[in-house]
């Protein structure tokens, strides 16, 4: 069965949370894809993963670069798999394509972003109603994350 995590975003933007998680998915040996809403804000975090740190590099591509599928991070804004990822994140409210094929899928939302509320809400509903095992992470004032379900 899939592990589905929630992760709220209350202290910080998706832009200083996503690098971390992606990092550490890459150090595991994971291949990951991030879905976003649609091709301009895939395009937007595309440019910020190149330089989010003056310390870091973290290999990554769209769908439309020579070798996506060889990438071990993919960003794209549908359902694809393109680089045959285990770990499926899902940013900004973006509507998940089934989960089955993913170990582990991941829903990043901001809390203050109602939108991205009510549908990290629909989809908890969902998937906890197709039986699959959730966990829900919210950060505390210091921007940690905290297992709270």
């Amino acid at each position: 069965m899939t592990e589905i995590l929630f992760y709220h975003l209350t202290e910080s933007k998706l832009e200083d949370a996503l690098p971390g998680l992606l990092d550490r998915s890459v150090e595991r040996g994971w291949r990951v894809v991030v879905q976003t809403v649609d091709e301009e804000r895939r395009d937007r975090l595309d440019q910020h993963l190149w330089v989010y740190r003056d310390d870091s590099f973290l290999a990554h591509g769209t769908p439309d670069m020579a070798l996506a599928e060889e990438q071990p991070v993919l960003l794209t804004a549908d359902t694809e798999n393109l680089n045959g990822a285990t770990v499926r994140f899902m940013v900004d409210g973006a509507a998940p394509p089934d989960v089955s094929p993913y170990e582990r899928v991941v829903f990043l939302f901001d809390g203050y972003d109602n939108t991205q509320l009510e549908a990290a809400r629909a989809n908890w509903k969902r998937l906890k109603g197709e039986g699959h095992a959730l966990t829900y992470w919210q950060q505390n004032d210091d921007g940690r994350w905290v297992k709270k379900a």
